[in-house]
């Protein structure tokens, strides 16, 4: 149980600092370079994290990481700064809370992991906190609420197929081969639709490092961390603590108010997170049904993958006998 919480620590550094770059994003970034802006956080975060751990995709990776660098980060960093410019931080923030909900579903026939009760209630309740808070009578923008919604669908498939996928790769490169993948698909496009790159003042200069090193290269490694420890079902409650600090950061830094109903709303937010957290028993059922989903199990390609993981990384834990 000591462990979990561990995990459950770890993860939560990814919904905190993602619910800052909200807010970042929104006050420091340029509105209208959205591209270059999800290019210059994917591909640094990417090549950073590759500077650590020097290792090239092998085999079925080199299809995975573009697949997955796709979903995970550009389609989804291109959403969520357009989100980030066009809604409040609190609102851009409270709307991907739907996400535990999604991942749940998803994850059901991806990694066949059930949805516990208290993983659905969880998720009820946060969802109920998350409502509370957007009904605050702030003007929401329909096309940055369809960005959000989007970037949730997008995410979570995205990283429920993570999860799927990850077996014994190892975690930190195959996090930057996806981030690597994500930027180097976005560059080309942002030179050719938004032209020259945006000038980077100081500010700006270092409002792309914390978006770069610390809300993608850290966090999605902490995030990914998480999804191979823990069930998705929890993961996704974590998230929840996206629009906490939302909120919080849009109330005390961007003068955005906090009424008694965002207070309740918070409160059941949090409430939700706690309810779903692992359980030693849900954690050993969670753990046998992602080994069963998830395709570092025998199967047609399994051959060919394992030994490149163990050429790859020679400290890899040895497969079990299926």
């Amino acid at each position: 149980m000591e462990a979990n919480v561990r995990w459950v620590a770890l993860t939560a550094v990814a919904p905190v600092a993602w619910g800052a770059n909200y807010y970042v994003t929104r006050e420091f970034l340029p509105a209208d370079r959205p591209l270059y802006g999800a290019a210059l956080r994917a591909l640094p975060a990417g090549l950073a994290l590759l500077a650590v751990r020097r290792r090239r995709p092998y085999g079925v990776w080199w299809w995975r990481s573009a697949v997955l660098g796709l979903l995970n980060v550009s389609v989804f960093f291109v959403l969520v700064y357009a989100a980030s410019q066009l809604l409040p931080t609190s609102v851009a923030s409270t709307v991907m809370a739907v996400s535990p909900l999604t991942m749940m579903f998803i994850a059901w026939p991806l990694v066949a992991e059930r949805p516990r009760t208290a993983h659905l209630s969880g998720a009820v309740i946060g969802l109920a906190g998350v409502c509370l808070m957007l009904l605050m009578g702030a003007r929401a923008s329909v096309p940055g609420i369809l960005a959000s919604a989007t970037a949730v669908l997008v995410s979570s498939f995205g990283h429920v197929l993570t999860k799927r996928w990850s077996g014994n790769a190892d975690l930190l490169a195959s996090t930057a081969w996806q981030l690597t993948a994500g930027g180097l698909f976005l560059l080309p496009v942002a030179a050719a639709v938004e032209g020259a790159p945006p000038a980077l003042s100081p500010s700006v200069f270092v409002a792309f490092c914390y978006v770069a090193l610390v809300a993608t290269a850290l966090a999605f490694t902490a995030w990914f961390t998480g999804l191979r420890h823990l069930p998705a079902g929890t993961v996704g409650l974590i998230g929840l603590l996206n629009p906490v600090t939302g909120v919080l950061l849009g109330t005390a830094l961007a003068g955005e108010a906090l009424t008694v109903q965002q207070i309740c709303g918070l409160a059941m937010v949090l409430a939700g997170v706690a309810l779903g957290r692992p359980t030693r028993a849900g954690r050993r059922a969670g753990g046998r049904a992602s080994n069963d989903g998830n395709d570092s199990s025998p199967g047609p390609d399994q051959k060919p993958v394992l030994a490149a993981t163990h050429a790859c990384d020679p400290s890899a834990e040895q497969p079990r006998s299926g």
